[in-house]
């Protein structure tokens, strides 16, 4: 095991391991659809062919790389499976191509036994598969384990002094904005490094498909979703927790409509968050200030911008209506901070 890497924002060279170490499928799943790589356990060779692949699309190369394993349950494989793969990232570490390793896996299979292979190798990052701190829920998604699971997984990768991260799903079946909220304030006394909020959407092939045609399940909207996501973001953000991803990443067969048959996907679903966020505090400051019915100015750091204007200059289409003025302007200013805005007066 190795310290967590210096920079919070890592090359990452994913490595999908769709459905691998997986004990059953659970009903939202299906690993294929969003990685577009086939189920098939990846031979040594591949998986070492794949991360020179990616490598190359390194620019700066002073930014530090990881091998990630993602899609599967890394610890959930055999023993000699995990490090097979774990050695043929040692070498790209031996080489300096390669800072550290990381992977995603499920709570109920961490524990002192699995870290203690893992423990020689210079693995720095580690994120748990929570989803949900509801049993309930859980129970109903099909996961196979409950909250007291990943509050031990938490408990003992803190011991060992692994960066940790948290996935969670907004909208899984069961689920309303009283329980999604629960699971967020659970995972943030969990006090880990890092989260995901993800929002559940049906996938082509999965048993929540099924549901969806049968009428037993009823994804929640865009808007529905990207609200309580706010929401789990303002309080991570309040407890000193970073969100590294809200939605799912972007691909072709996403984009396309081909994987998936309803609910909240969108390829811009983080930028969409925060375009609400400013939304939010542009209304606050409006309302606190007399606004000429000519317009008003809004300052922002140059990098929120499209944030503050929001999709389709939604946000100051809003704002005019809203305020019943002529023009809204947005300027850069870069001594505000990314996440604040100044209304010029």
């Amino acid at each position: 095991m190795i310290n967590a890497v210096s920079t919070h924002h890592p090359f990452i060279v994913p490595v999908f391991l769709p459905h691998a170490g997986c004990p059953h499928q659970c009903v939202f799943c299906n690993q294929t659809s969003i990685t577009g790589t086939p189920r098939d356990i990846l031979s040594m060779e591949k998986v070492e062919t794949n991360i020179h692949g990616f490598l190359k699309y390194k620019r700066d190369y002073h930014r530090s790389a990881q091998v990630a394993f993602y899609g599967g349950n890394f610890l959930g494989l055999d023993k000699d499976h995990i490090k097979g793969l774990l050695n043929v990232s040692i070498k790209f570490v031996k080489n300096k191509d390669i800072e550290a390793i990381r992977f995603s896996t499920r709570p109920d299979t961490i524990d002192a036994d699995r870290l203690d292979i893992i423990k020689d190798y210079p693995v720095s990052t580690i994120e748990i598969g929570a989803q949900s701190m509801d049993d309930r829920v859980l129970a109903e998604a099909k996961r196979g384990h409950l909250a007291t699971d990943t509050q031990r997984a938490a408990a003992l990768l803190r011991e060992r002094h692994y960066e940790t991260g948290i996935q969670m799903m907004v909208g899984l079946p069961g689920e309303d904005e009283e329980s999604s909220l629960s699971t967020g304030h659970c995972i943030g006394e969990l006090a880990p490094d890092f989260v995901r909020i993800y929002p559940a959407v049906v996938l082509k092939d999965s048993r929540l498909a099924k549901w969806y045609r049968n009428g037993r399940y009823r994804p929640w909207s865009l808007e529905r979703s990207v609200a309580q996501v706010k929401k789990l973001y303002l309080h991570f953000k309040k407890k000193g927790i970073r969100v590294i991803r809200m939605g799912l990443q972007a691909a072709e067969d996403l984009d396309s409509g081909a994987a998936i048959l309803a609910g909240p996907y969108h390829p811009a679903f983080g930028h969409m968050v925060h375009s609400e966020i400013f939304l939010d505090r542009a209304v606050a400051v409006m309302k606190a200030e007399r606004i000429s019915k000519d317009g008003a100015v809004l300052k922002v750091h140059p990098r929120s911008i499209s944030k503050m204007r929001g999709l389709n200059n939604k946000n100051v289409d809003i704002l005019k209506k809203r305020f019943h003025i002529q023009s809204i302007q947005i300027l850069p200013d870069s001594s505000i901070p990314e996440d604040k805005l100044a209304l010029e007066i």
